[in-house]
């Protein structure tokens, strides 16, 4: 069978095991993993834009995170929780914190990255105006750093979407199965399937962010990103190969 017969194949798309179930579990474990390092990555982000403290530090772990082998840390953690955990909590704790811990480094320095290259005028002239720090933080840094945060939540998505695949090595559900089972059986087709799906639903999210970007961030402040994007926001923006 070719890659044209698996996709037109009728019995691939209904059940449990169809293409619609299967992308359907990959959401969901992307859209949880995303979350909880949403609740990690901006409260911090926000804390080390606003105090100025720590940033080599938290920038040297975010980028060790980044180097972590996938596979081999969800080896470790499934056999470190095994002991302690019971039924599917075994095989989805493992897999949510491998890519927690792929998700967090873009968002934490998309957002300290932005607060801190908050266009220095704009903070000047509410500090003439009387406002307090913290006015400053929630009604001019934090609008300023949208643009850095929203390619950061970009950036996390994407490497999320991508290496979710691994949660069919715990014997769980998603788009990794049609990868792991091809390889398994020798279908090629259903492997290259596998992939095709998860470079689509990658490029589905890509074109979902940048539209919502568009709603969210102003004009005025899409523009001044693409003039002053620093180095620094390119470099840790950039999805670890």
């Amino acid at each position: 069978m070719n890659i044209v017969g698996w996709f037109t194949d009728p019995g691939n798309w209904t059940g449990s095991a169809g293409i619609p179930a299967q992308v359907g579990y990959h959401l969901v474990y992307s859209a949880v993993a995303l979350l909880i390092a949403l609740a990690i990555a901006v409260p911090l982000g926000i804390v080390i834009g606003y105090t100025g403290r720590g940033e080599a530090l938290v920038a040297g772990f975010a980028n060790a995170l980044r180097a972590l082998p996938s596979l081999g840390l969800l080896v470790l953690l499934f056999l470190i929780i095994s002991p302690v955990a019971a039924g599917k909590l075994v095989y989805v704790l493992p897999t949510i914190i491998v890519l927690v811990l792929l998700a967090v480094p873009p968002i934490l320095t998309g957002t300290y990255a932005g607060i801190q290259n908050a266009d220095p005028d704009a903070v000047g002239a509410a500090r003439g105006m009387g406002f307090t720090k913290r006015q400053i933080l929630m009604r001019v840094q934090l609008p300023c750093a949208l643009p850095l945060m929203v390619s950061g939540v970009r950036a996390s998505t994407l490497q999320i979407v991508s290496t979710a695949t691994i949660a069919a090595y715990l014997g769980l559900q998603g788009l990794g199965r049609f990868i792991l089972d091809g390889r398994a059986n020798a279908s090629f087709a259903e492997m290259a399937g596998g992939a095709i799906l998860v470079a689509v639903l990658a490029i589905v999210l890509e074109f979902t962010f940048a539209w919502a970007g568009r709603i969210i961030i102003s004009p005025g402040l899409r523009r001044v990103a693409a003039k002053d994007s620093t180095p620094l926001a390119t470099a840790v923006l950039e999805p670890a190969t």
